[in-house]
């Protein structure tokens, strides 16, 4: 009779999450049409830890290279994460683990249609829809660039998060007089 091989205990998902939150970001797209029916991508990077939106953009087109460049400028003068949690998307191409592991990144691909496994990236996406987007009708891909990056200042600075305490992302540096 052939005995299964016992595995050393590993911790679960969930657990990975909360010891790592500090080093981990989440990144992930989604579509918003346009006046005219066209339909651009906003992408983003979520740090897990103060749910901080480290960086986001709009693309009509993305692709491998667009998305590789949106990660250089979210990690300016090495401020990255340890760890990137992403779905299995085709924008990415095949190079971007290998890349990113190059630069330090560790990248943890989400199983096949699983959101629940990057939950933050996923609920972010409702945020923005239900808060931001559900509210205003997009012209074209600079009238949506304004529009997101004008709502992401108001998340990072101003609105409060129940898992933060009711503190917003980029806590206050100096209380109100």
């Amino acid at each position: 009779m052939h005995q299964a091989r016992r595995r050393p205990p590993s911790q679960t998902w969930r657990t990975f999450l909360r010891n790592h939150a500090p080093e981990i970001w989440a990144c992930d797209f989604f579509t918003v049409p346009t006046l005219s029916f066209r339909t651009l991508y906003v992408f983003f990077f979520i740090e897990h830890h103060r749910r901080r939106l480290v960086h986001v953009n709009v693309t009509a087109h993305p692709t491998s290279e667009w998305v590789w460049r949106q990660l250089i400028e979210a990690t300016p003068w090495g401020r990255q994460p340890r760890f990137m949690i992403r779905d299995r998307d085709a924008c990415f191409g095949k190079a971007f683990v290998k890349r990113a592991r190059a630069i330090g990144i560790e990248t943890l691909l989400t199983p096949f249609r699983c959101p629940q496994a990057n939950g933050i990236a996923e609920r972010m996406v409702e945020t923005f829809r239900h808060q931001c987007l559900d509210h205003v009708i997009i012209l074209n891909e600079r009238h949506l660039l304004r529009v997101v990056r004008q709502y992401v200042k108001h998340y990072n600075d101003a609105r409060p998060h129940r898992s933060l305490e009711l503190t917003p992302p980029e806590p206050r540096r100096h209380p109100p007089p």
